[in-house]
């Protein structure tokens, strides 16, 4: 679990990538940087913070199967007829609420709930691919693994503020670029 240390140095690295971005965008007079030299200056202000990102992703997993539980206990709830179900449900959505605030400790408009949904959407697309999987149907669970990947690499670019939730469709279009970015960040991260 990741404690307050850790969100202060996600939230840290966020916001050096997001100035730094920024900050060559304007140098180089809005044109946009090819994704290599993205990808390179990512790797330079990960070297520069010293941040391990894999909390933060570890983070993001909890928070989906904290919204896989709020779920389920709700049908359960309205399928028992037991109101215990909605009770639980209610304090798994605090501890969902504690940890989302973690992963996204400035938000604005409707960025949080972006996020949480960016991140529900994940999980339920990465359990409809496990059965397309077990059903045999290897491409179609490929499919629906890559969009699970599309929609996670969007929740990382509100995150890390490299598009504003108003741009959405826009990164939805470059989805392959996001998921490049999330890769290379990725493939930087110690445990």
């Amino acid at each position: 679990m990741a404690n307050a240390t850790d969100g202060a140095i996600s939230h840290e690295c966020a916001s050096f990538t997001a100035k730094h971005y920024n900050h060559n965008l304007s140098i180089t007079m809005n044109q946009k940087p090819t994704l290599e030299e993205f990808l390179e200056k990512i790797e330079s202000v990960k070297e520069k913070a010293g941040v391990d990102l894999s909390t933060a992703e570890d983070l993001s997993i909890a928070v989906m199967n904290l919204v896989s539980l709020e779920e389920h206990f709700f049908f359960t709830g309205v399928k028992t007829k037991k109101d215990e179900y909605f009770d639980t449900a209610q304090e798994i959505r605090e501890l969902r609420k504690q940890f989302l605030a973690q992963l996204m400790p400035e938000h604005e408009g409707e960025t949080w709930c972006i996020s949480k949904h960016l991140l529900s959407t994940t999980m339920r697309l990465i359990e409809v691919g496990n059965k397309l999987q077990s059903e045999g149907k290897k491409e179609k669970a490929k499919e629906t693994f890559d969009g699970a990947y599309k929609a996670y690499s969007i929740f990382w670019a509100l995150k890390l503020k490299l598009v504003s939730g108003g741009k959405i469709k826009e990164a939805i279009k470059g989805g392959s670029d996001l998921e490049a970015i999330v890769a290379k960040m990725a493939d930087c991260c110690n445990e």
